[in-house]
């Protein structure tokens, strides 16, 4: 009956809401648990929601409040981040070790966010103790305004694809050989919607594996939404016999260009318009393979299969043919034909290119420079500008809003050091609305990728060997896109720009998640000096550890309802009314 009469309540509440003309809220209740499947076909421990792996998808529209209660039935610690969700001011729901307290195990948690002036696709995972390896992931649907329109026809339907590197060790398991300097090695296959490839050669995949068909009608278009939401490996995305028109990636509209494939790296997600224009004659494969690699890796193949429903028979022959495997030259010179669409709008009706990126002065500028793992006090350690990033046992956005010293320096250096490499908790003191320049240097032998929390920044260049202060005059200072992640060969270079305008404690990690494990990550500490209230306040809900521990209460489990607007004069009497008339009705 309680929780009956909480979900009548709720009801009551947006009802108010909606007449009042408030941005709409929408409530989920999630229980993250393990539970048994066999993608690979073997049983094995995956991290489900509410029993689903995948995830379910979060489908909301711009500026909607979503508030979702999570509960950690695992036997660790969890937190779940919503990566490239812009939280306005609000880093206190960015589910990252930096800014909150783990949810202990038995516990519940509810996040409160808004997707404010945001558009486009992202995902969301667990962020702790390598738990993404596991599963715990599901897409983040953020949907235009209707007063906005979309810069290409609406599509006929919507799909949403997971592609990943899997292993069948547990994620426990794959830690510990990370801490002990064991590389993750080749993947036992590449899942797409958490199953494993269709049997395309059965010389590589056994009878028996479940593998996902995606049901389409001849003639419709489809928005496939792809996100690569793997630990280590880029993929190479491609449908036969069709083409992929790119129109959309991490928010961003982009120039409406085709391709017959697309590299698509650990963290990244890309929308898709792909029209069903071929005969039916047999069914099609979908494919998602790893990139940079050798012969030895074939069995790491994502296959599923594109079905029309008047289809004649089934796939059959070989794969389509994917890019030379060692040719980084294509996949760099494919990242950069990605263009921002100016002339679109997005979130706001105004366009993408009105924000006139490259006519503002650069205030800050660091060169990051990654390593592959070393030893470090006897530990394998990743850096960054030699700094491998030790968590302090109290959140540093909690210890911020305390005024709690020690935990944290804001000394990171803007560039690579002449000393030992080191462990540290070293905040990059970032200016509020300055404009940041950042260029990832990548020293390691693969591709690695970075992403920053609460932003979105400006892909402005990348190229092969050593950033100089010459490569800026390759930059592209007009169209470059606006995304929260990106890729960084070896032996070269990624610069960025991000304007900071929004006050908070900002991760900025790698998202290959064995370097992220062994130290790759930082924070980016963005103060507003005019303390105007702008950013979120420290939610009522927050959990306590660490130097905080003492102001923790025990918690009483509960679905938490809370992040209503200020109602005032009539509107209370309303509201009174339906209390009142909802006390009636459970009395």
């Amino acid at each position: 009956m309680p929780s009956i009469c909480f979900f009548i309540l709720v009801i009551l509440v947006c009802s108010l809401r909606a007449a009042l003309g408030a941005d709409p809220y929408v409530f989920y209740d999630w229980t993250v648990s393990y539970i048994t499947a066999s993608p690979l076909g073997v049983k094995q421990k995956v991290i489900g929601i509410n029993g689903e792996f995948p995830g379910p998808i979060l489908n909301v529209t711009t500026n909607w409040n979503v508030v979702i209660n999570v509960k950690n039935d695992l036997d660790e610690p969890l937190l779940l981040t919503w990566d490239g969700i812009q939280h306005r001011k609000n880093s206190w729901q960015d589910g990252v070790s930096g800014t909150n307290c783990p949810i202990h195990a038995g516990w519940n948690w509810t996040y409160e966010f808004q997707v404010k002036d945001q558009i486009g696709s992202f995902f969301y995972f667990p962020s702790l103790n390598f738990q993404r390896a596991a599963g715990g992931y599901g897409g983040i649907t953020i949907n235009n305004r209707n007063v906005i329109p979309l810069p290409f026809a609406v599509p006929d339907a919507d799909i949403t694809l997971f592609i990943t590197d899997w292993y069948t060790k547990s994620h426990k398991e794959l830690r510990k050989n990370v801490e002990s300097g064991t590389n993750l090695g080749i993947p036992d296959g590449v899942l797409i919607n958490g199953v494993g490839p269709f049997r395309f050669d059965d010389t590589i995949v056994p009878d028996g594996f479940p593998f996902l068909t995606i049901n389409v009608e001849p003639g419709k278009t489809y928005r496939f939404r792809v996100h690569n939401v793997g630990i280590s490996t880029s993929l190479n995305f491609r449908i036969q016999n069709h083409n992929l028109l790119l129109v959309e990636t991490e928010g961003s509209y982009t120039v409406q260009q085709n391709y017959a494939n697309m590299d698509i790296h650990v963290g990244q997600s890309f929308s898709f318009l792909v029209t069903m224009d071929q005969n039916a004659s047999s069914d099609y494969y979908v494919v998602a393979s790893p990139r940079f690699v050798n012969s030895s890796w074939a069995r790491a193949t994502g296959v599923a299969i594109l079905h029309y429903t008047n289809s004649q028979g089934p796939a059959s022959g070989p794969l389509p043919d994917p890019p030379n495997d060692y040719d980084t030259y294509f996949s760099m010179n494919q990242a950069r034909s990605i263009r921002w669409n100016v002339s679109a709008g997005a979130a706001r009706p105004n366009p993408q290119g009105s924000f006139k990126y490259g006519d503002i002065t650069v205030t800050d500028e660091y060169v990051i420079l990654n390593r592959p793992a070393e030893l470090i006090n006897g530990k394998w350690r990743t850096t960054l500008n030699g700094i491998s990033y030790l968590t302090p046992s109290t959140p540093l956005k909690l210890a911020q809003q305390f005024n709690i010293s020690g935990v944290y320096k804001l000394d990171f250096p803007n560039k690579l050091m002449n000393r030992p490499a080191k462990l540290d908790t070293s905040l990059i003191n970032g200016t509020f609305k300055g404009f940041m320049e950042i260029i990832f240097q990548n020293n390691d032998t693969t591709v690695q990728n970075y992403h920053m929390d609460g932003y979105a920044f400006f892909v402005v260049g990348m190229d092969f060997g050593v950033w100089t202060e010459n490569s800026r005059g390759t930059y592209n200072k007009w169209d470059g896109v606006a995304r929260c992640s990106t890729q960084v060969y070896p032996g070269a270079w990624t610069a960025i720009l991000v304007s900071l305008d929004s006050a908070g404690i900002w991760n900025l990690r790698a998202e290959n998640l064995d370097s992220w494990y062994l130290g790759q990550e930082l924070y980016v500490s963005v103060v507003n000096p005019e303390s105007d209230g702008s950013e979120g306040a420290l939610p009522d809900n927050t959990i306590y550890c660490g130097l905080l521990s003492p102001l923790q209460k025990d918690q009483a489990q509960r679905v938490k309802f809370s992040g209503a607007p200020s109602i005032s004069g009539s509107s209370t009497t309303i509201l009174v009314l339906l209390i009142m008339a909802f006390g009636a009705f459970i009395g």
